[in-house]
């Protein structure tokens, strides 16, 4: 088939959406030819990567708004509204490479968030939305004990998507969708609101199969001093705060205890004010933020992945924790929840703060006593990524997607395409210029 993705951010050796978005363009090309339309200042990283390792299905297709726009792109300062510009400006390079091309599937990959629209959609081809996130919920108790920083972000993260949710461009991409992929449950849910009449779950957080075998192969640490672990930003829904108060009732039962915190961010003197406050200070390691050779030299020296998160559509380091044989202790929320299962970690439910320390404090407890059952954890925890969330699978899955959607009854109508400028539908044909 030919292919026309949407992928905005797309950098390799990168995580989150960089990352996302150039192996998603690595597996499709595999089974397909892929023209990949994706922001300008990419091209450096991009060219450089396939100058080592080429990826023959691929064409890349760069694209920026003009120079006097960027101005929105400086820190995250309107970068919301810059890519909704972004995406209206790729639509019509979209639509140009169409005419010429005669694209069998549009799909759409980064930015991967249900409350922006994906103007690809508007397409008269067969579109696959996603994986997208970005529909998971606060819980309501956890508010309480937010920054007012934290607080602010959480009252403008639940109007932004609630408003635009309404917007018809939104609800035309959901049903315009022939697929719509969702991370997690609760954004399979916020999908299924919008319009989208098929919605299937996968997660976006996967590691190729090169990197799992290269975390498989990390020292065990011998549990002396037992130590817990955090990756993550410090910032108010990654809920380090919890984690430390969990790590304090720890450490009372279990001195010969650490833990370390690998991160940086707005966050981080209040959690270090926390940590005095709790008396752990000295048991607590704030490393920052570090070289990533580093973060697994650092992973190789704990015993134990501590990731409670409050509101997290992917979760790699957990993948990464179970990759190196180390179990997770999350919460039973988004993105974790579906990758963490009684086999290889701890989940706990997220009710109150008070419950959720003290089953966090419960499930360490129990890991620094049994060493036998985090070897056991560990073991089954690689497994299930090398099973479930390594690219090539992935890649395999999205062949057969993509089998499905364009053998679709939809896919031989007449798709129908919205004209900006007049406000009109007009019909054109599934495939303009074959013959």
């Amino acid at each position: 088939m030919r292919v026309l993705l949407s992928a905005y951010a797309c950098e390799p050796g990168k995580g989150s959406e960089p990352g996302i978005g150039w192996n998603w363009t690595r597996q499709i090309a595999r089974f397909h030819e892929v023209w990949v339309i994706t922001r300008a200042n990419n091209r450096q990283a991009i060219e450089t990567a396939l100058s080592k390792e080429p990826i023959p299905n691929a064409h890349w297709v760069y694209f920026d708004l003009p120079r006097w726009a960027r101005f929105w792109k400086k820190g995250r300062r309107g970068i919301h509204a810059y890519y909704y510009l972004w995406q209206v400006g790729a639509y019509f390079v979209a639509r140009k490479l169409h005419e010429k091309i005669g694209f069998d599937i549009g799909h759409h990959v980064t930015i991967g968030n249900c409350w922006m629209p994906s103007f690809l959609a508007l397409l008269p081809v067969p579109f696959v939305w996603g994986p997208v996130g970005g529909g998971e919920p606060l819980p309501r108790g956890f508010w309480r004990g937010l920054s007012v920083r934290g607080k602010v972000f959480e009252v403008l993260r639940v109007l932004a998507p609630a408003g635009s949710e309404l917007t018809r461009f939104v609800r035309r991409t959901g049903k315009r969708s022939g697929l719509a992929l969702a991370t997690t449950s609760e954004t399979e849910a916020r999908l299924k609101a919008i319009g989208c009449g098929d919605v299937q779950i996968c997660s976006n957080s996967n590691l190729p199969m090169e990197e799992i075998c290269k975390l498989a192969g990390l020292p065990t640490h011998d549990g002396v001093p037992f130590r817990v672990m955090s990756i993550s930003d410090l910032i108010h829904w990654k809920g380090t705060w919890l984690g430390l108060q969990a790590f304090a009732a720890l450490h009372a039962r279990v001195p010969d205890s650490e833990y370390w915190i690998v991160g940086n961010g707005p966050e981080r003197e209040r959690l270090q004010e926390q940590a005095r406050a709790l008396g752990i200070a000295e048991a607590v390691v704030f490393w920052g933020e570090l070289p990533r050779e580093e973060v697994l030299q650092k992973l190789g020296s704990c015993d134990v992945l501590l990731h409670p998160s409050l509101h997290d559509s992917g979760g790699w380091v957990c993948l990464e924790a179970m990759a190196a044989g180390r179990p997770v202790v999350c919460l039973s929320l988004g993105g974790p929840a579906l990758q963490v299962i009684e086999e290889t970690g701890i989940k706990v439910e997220a009710i109150s703060p008070e419950q959720v320390v003290r089953d966090l404090e419960g499930a360490i407890c129990r890991l620094a006593a049994d060493p036998k059952l985090r070897a056991r954890l560990g073991k089954a925890g690689r497994q299930r990524v090398i099973e479930h969330f390594n690219w090539d699978r992935k890649g395999e899955f999205l062949q057969g997607i993509y089998e499905s959607v364009a053998a679709a009854p939809s896919g031989s109508k007449m798709a129908r395409d919205w004209d900006w400028g007049m406000g009109r539908e007009d019909t054109r044909s599934i495939q303009p210029g074959r013959e």
